[in-house]
C-alpha cells in the first residue's frame, strides 16, 4: 500500500482530487487503507442497484484482495449480481430514460424489460433463469427440513457451478462469486423485499415450499451478525463503509448498541471507521441522511472515530474509492 505501488488511477486522484467532496473522497480512501494497514477490517454495506451498475467490477477483486470482510446488502443486490452474470447480452440500455412516455414504459413491460433508471433487466434471460435453478434447491431444503439463508442458497449454485453454462460476463467480475469462493459472511435484511424473495412467498404460497422458514429469516441474520461482530473484533478493529442509505446500512450498524444497551454486554467495540455515501438530504429526520456524528448519540460510533459523509453518486465514487484502496 505504499506510493511507489500507486496506479494510474489513484495516481490522478491524489493529484486531483483537493477540495469539498473530492478531498474527503481521498480522506476517507487513506483512512481505510490505514484500517488495514494496522491490521483492521472492514464491512460493507450496498444498497440501491449497485449491482445493477456493476459494482462488481472493482468491489470483486476488494473482496478476492481481502479488502472487505463481510457484506451487509439489500436482497435486490444480491440477486442483481447474479442476473448480470447469466445475462448480461440481453440487457437493454434506455439512455433516454428520463424523456419516456408513460406508453413507452408499458411496452417494456410488454417486452418483458424491467427498468432500473437507464438499465432493463430481461425477466426471462436473467429473472426466471435464476429462479429455476434456486427453485430447486428451496424445494429439497424443504423435503430434508433443512434451513439456509438466502444467500446460501446462492452461494451453493455458485459453488456447485449449476450457473456456469449460463455466464455471460468474466467470472472475476461477479461481486457475488467472489464472495462464494471466500465464504465472506453476507447479511441480508428483509430479503424478501427483492424479485427472488417474492418468487420464494409465492413457492409457499402455492404450496410448493410447505414450511416458510426454510429461508431463514431477518432475525437470524441479526443474531448471527451479533455472534460474527463479536468474533472478529475480538480479534480486529472494525470498520463500516455504506454504499446509500436504507435497510442495507441501518440494519448491521445497530448491531453494536444491541450487543451492548439490550444485552447489557460490558467493553463491546463501537465501529473503527465509519464512511457514507449518499445522496440523501440531511433533515427532516432522514436516518439515510443523517450527518455521522449522529450514530455516536446512539452508541454506533466514538467521538474519536474517523468518520466521513461522501454526498455524491456512489456509482461513480465508489469505484473511485475501491481503485485507490487498490492501488490501481
Amino acid at each position: 500500500m505504499s506510493s511507489h505501488s500507486e496506479g494510474p488511477v489513484s495516481a490522478f486522484m491524489k493529484h486531483h482530487y483537493r477540495h469539498f467532496n473530492a478531498a474527503v473522497v481521498i480522506d476517507a480512501s487513506e483512512s481505510y487503507k490505514a484500517l488495514l494497514v494496522s491490521g483492521g477490517k472492514m464491512f460493507l454495506t450496498l444498497a440501491g442497484a449497485m449491482s445493477t451498475a456493476e459494482l462488481g467490477l472493482s468491489l470483486a477483486a476488494m473482496i478476492r484482495q481481502d479488502k472487505i470482510h463481510g457484506i451487509c446488502c439489500t436482497g435486490a443486490n444480491l440477486e442483481e449480481d447474479l442476473y448480470n452474470l447469466v445475462a448480461h447480452n440481453h440487457y437493454k440500455r434506455v439512455p433516454h430514460y428520463r424523456h419516456l412516455a408513460p406508453q413507452q414504459e408499458a411496452d417494456l413491460l410488454e417486452q418483458h424489460l424491467n427498468r432500473v433508471t437507464d438499465t432493463c433487466i430481461p425477466e426471462e434471460e436473467a429473472m426466471r433463469r435464476i429462479e429455476r435453478v434456486v427453485m430447486e434447491e428451496w424445494h429439497a431444503a424443504d423435503k430434508a427440513q433443512e434451513r439456509f439463508f438466502p444467500h446460501e442458497f446462492l452461494f451453493k449454485i455458485l459453488r456447485e457451478g449449476k450457473l456456469k453454462q449460463f455466464y455471460e460476463i468474466d467470472p472475476k467480475d461477479s461481486w457475488m462469486l467472489a464472495a462464494a469462493e471466500k465464504q465472506l459472511p453476507v447479511f441480508v435484511p428483509g430479503w424478501e423485499d427483492s424479485t427472488l424473495g417474492n418468487m420464494y412467498a409465492a413457492q409457499v404460497i402455492g404450496g410448493k415450499v410447505k414450511n416458510a422458514t426454510t429461508t431463514r429469516s431477518g432475525v437470524e441474520y441479526m443474531i448471527e451478525l451479533a455472534r460474527w461482530y463479536t468474533e472478529t473484533t475480538k480479534q480486529s478493529p472494525l470498520g463500516f463503509f455504506q454504499i446509500g442509505g436504507g435497510i442495507a446500512g441501518d440494519f448491521p450498524i445497530c448491531v453494536v448498541p444491541m450487543l451492548h444497551q439490550d444485552l447489557r454486554r460490558e467493553n463491546v467495540p463501537l465501529w473503527a471507521y465509519f464512511c457514507q455515501i449518499s445522496d440523501s438530504t440531511t433533515s427532516y429526520g432522514s436516518y439515510s441522511g443523517a450527518v455521522p456524528n449522529e450514530k455516536i448519540t446512539w452508541g454506533k460510533l466514538g467521538p474519536d472515530t474517523p468518520r466521513f459523509i461522501i454526498e455524491s453518486d456512489a456509482t461513480i465514487v465508489a469505484p473511485l474509492i475501491f481503485a485507490y484502496v487498490l492501488d490501481w
